[in-house]
C-alpha cells in the first residue's frame, strides 16, 4: 500500500468517525431538547398555575437532625429551627450517632435548657439508623429531616407542613440551596441545585413522580414512613430509598418550592466527586432495589416516568457521556492532523462538512442548555441569575467530574465492593445571602410585633 492511500483511508477513517460523532450528537440534542421542552413546560405549570392558598394546617412536627462529627455546624443548624415561625408544637430532636468529636457536648451546652430541644446520644449506626432512632422519639404527627450542615429560613416548616393537609401525601420535598457560594465549584453547584434537581421537582410533582425528598429539607407523614418500614440502611440513599417507597404505597409526594435551605455543599472538586459518588452509587442501588416498579401500571408514573427518568438520564447516559464527548475531540483532533501533516488535494473536504455539523450541534446543544438554565432562574424568583452564564464552563469541567463519578459507581456495583458514607469535613461555611437575611429579619420583627397585639 503506498503513502499516499494510508493518507486516504486515515482521511476517509477519520470523516467515518466524525460522521459517526455528528450523528451521536444529533440524537443527545434532539432527546435532550425534547426532554427540557417537557420539563419546562410542566414546572411552569407547577410554577405558575397550581397555586394555591395555603391552608391553615398546624399539626405537631418533630425535626429530627442526625449529627456525625457535626460539632463546628450543630449549633447554627438548631438556631435557625427555634426561628422558625410556625403556629403549631414544634419540637426539635438531634441524635449524635456516636461522634468521636464534641457534637452531643455543644448541644447540650447550648440548648440544654431548652424545653424545644432534646438531644440523644447512640452508638454509630449510619444516617438511616440515626433518622430512625429520632422518630421512635418523637412526638409529631409530622417529621421533618434535615442535614446537620443546613440552615433553615423562618418559614420552611409551614411550607413544608402545608400540603400534607391532604392525606393522601406522605412526603413533601422543599427546595435546597447551596449555602457556601464562595468559589467556583460551589457556584457550580449552585447552579445545578436550581437548573437540575430543582427544576425536575417542580415537573415531576404535576406527575406525582418524584423520586427523591432531599435529606436537606423534607417533610413526611410519620406513620406513613413507619408503615413501610422507616429509613433503610440497604443502600447510600436512604432519603431516595424511602420516597419511591412511599410512593410505591400509593402516596403522593409533594413539592414545596417556598420551603427554602441553605446547605454546605463540598468546596474541592475531590470533595464534591466523593460526595457524588455516594449519591450515585446509592441511586444505582435504589434503582436496583425497586426495579420491579420500572414500567408496572400499578404505580402509574413512578414506573413510567420517575425511575426510567432516573436511570436513563441519571444514570446510562451520563456512564457513556464521556465515549461521546472522547469521540468528539478525537474527531477535531484528527481533522486538525491531517490538515496540518497531511496536504493532500481536497481529501479533507471528506472531513470538514461533518466536523462543522459536530460543532454547529455541540452549539445548539449548549444553547438549549442555557436557556433552560435561564427559564429554572427566573422560575425561582430572587436568585443570582449571573451564575447561568456558568454553565458553558460548567459543561467542559464540572460535569466531567460527574461522569467520572458515575462510571466509577457502575464499576464499583459491578466489583460487588460495598461502600461506606465517606464522612465529608465540614467547614461552618453555610450563610444566607445579605438581601435575604435582610428580609427575613424584618419578617421577623413583623411576626413579632403582630404577636404583641394578638
Amino acid at each position: 500500500m503506498s503513502n499516499d492511500d494510508q493518507i486516504t483511508y486515515a482521511v476517509a477513517g477519520a470523516a467515518a468517525l466524525i460522521s459517526l460523532s455528528a450523528w451521536l450528537f444529533l440524537i443527545a440534542v434532539v432527546v435532550g431538547a425534547i426532554r427540557l421542552v417537557v420539563i419546562i413546560m410542566l414546572a411552569t405549570y407547577q410554577r405558575y398555575h397550581r397555586r394555591k392558598p395555603e391552608p391553615h394546617y398546624t399539626p405537631s412536627v418533630t425535626i429530627i437532625v442526625p449529627a456525625y462529627k457535626e460539632e463546628r455546624v450543630i449549633a447554627a443548624t438548631i438556631r435557625s429551627l427555634l426561628r422558625q415561625v410556625y403556629g403549631g408544637e414544634l419540637e426539635v430532636v438531634v441524635v449524635d450517632d456516636g461522634s468521636p468529636d464534641d457534637t452531643y457536648g455543644v448541644v447540650m451546652r447550648e440548648f440544654g435548657g431548652d424545653p424545644r430541644v432534646t438531644a440523644y446520644r447512640k452508638e454509630n449506626g449510619g444516617k438511616a439508623s440515626a433518622l430512625n432512632f429520632g422518630i421512635a422519639h418523637a412526638r409529631g404527627e409530622i417529621i421533618v429531616c434535615l442535614d446537620a450542615d443546613t440552615q433553615f429560613t423562618p418559614t420552611p416548616v409551614a411550607r413544608l407542613v402545608a400540603p400534607l393537609h391532604d392525606p393522601k401525601v406522605g412526603a413533601v420535598a422543599g427546595n435546597a440551596k447551596v449555602g457556601n457560594r464562595h468559589n467556583m465549584v460551589t457556584r457550580w453547584q449552585a447552579l445545578e441545585y436550581v437548573t437540575s434537581q430543582n427544576l425536575e421537582r417542580r415537573a415531576f410533582a404535576v406527575l406525582n413522580a418524584i423520586t427523591i425528598v432531599p435529606g436537606a429539607v423534607g417533610a413526611w407523614r410519620k406513620s406513613y414512613v413507619q408503615a413501610v418500614g422507616g429509613f433503610s440502611d440497604d443502600t447510600l440513599a436512604e432519603d431516595q430509598d424511602l420516597t419511591i417507597a412511599v410512593r410505591r404505597a400509593g402516596h403522593v409526594i409533594a413539592y414545596a418550592d417556598q420551603a427554602v435551605a441553605y446547605t454546605e455543599a463540598p468546596d474541592t472538586l475531590r470533595g464534591l466527586a466523593k460526595q457524588r459518588f455516594r449519591w450515585s452509587f446509592g441511586t444505582l442501588q435504589c434503582t436496583w432495589k425497586h426495579r420491579d416498579a420500572f414500567f408496572r401500571p400499578k404505580y402509574g408514573s413512578l414506573g413510567f416516568v420517575g425511575l426510567p427518568n432516573v436511570f436513563l438520564f441519571q444514570l446510562l447516559l451520563p456512564a457513556i457521556s464521556p465515549v461521546a464527548d472522547l469521540m468528539f475531540l478525537w474527531s477535531i483532533a484528527s481533522v486538525w492532523f491531517n490538515a496540518r501533516v497531511h496536504t493532500v488535494d481536497g481529501r479533507l473536504a471528506y472531513a470538514l462538512p461533518n466536523l462543522e455539523q459536530v460543532l454547529s450541534y455541540y452549539a445548539v446543544f449548549l444553547l438549549v442548555d442555557w436557556l433552560a438554565a435561564v427559564i429554572a432562574f427566573l422560575m425561582e424568583g430572587d436568585e443570582d441569575k449571573s451564575l447561568t452564564w456558568s454553565i458553558f464552563v460548567q459543561r467542559f469541567a464540572y460535569r466531567q467530574v460527574m461522569y467520572w463519578v458515575v462510571v466509577r459507581s457502575f464499576a464499583a456495583a459491578l466489583s460487588g465492593r460495598l461502600q461506606g458514607w465517606g464522612k465529608l469535613e465540614r467547614k461552618a461555611t453555610v450563610s444566607l445571602p445579605e438581601r435575604r437575611r435582610r428580609i427575613w429579619a424584618r419578617f421577623g420583627e413583623l411576626v413579632l410585633r403582630r404577636r404583641r397585639f394578638t
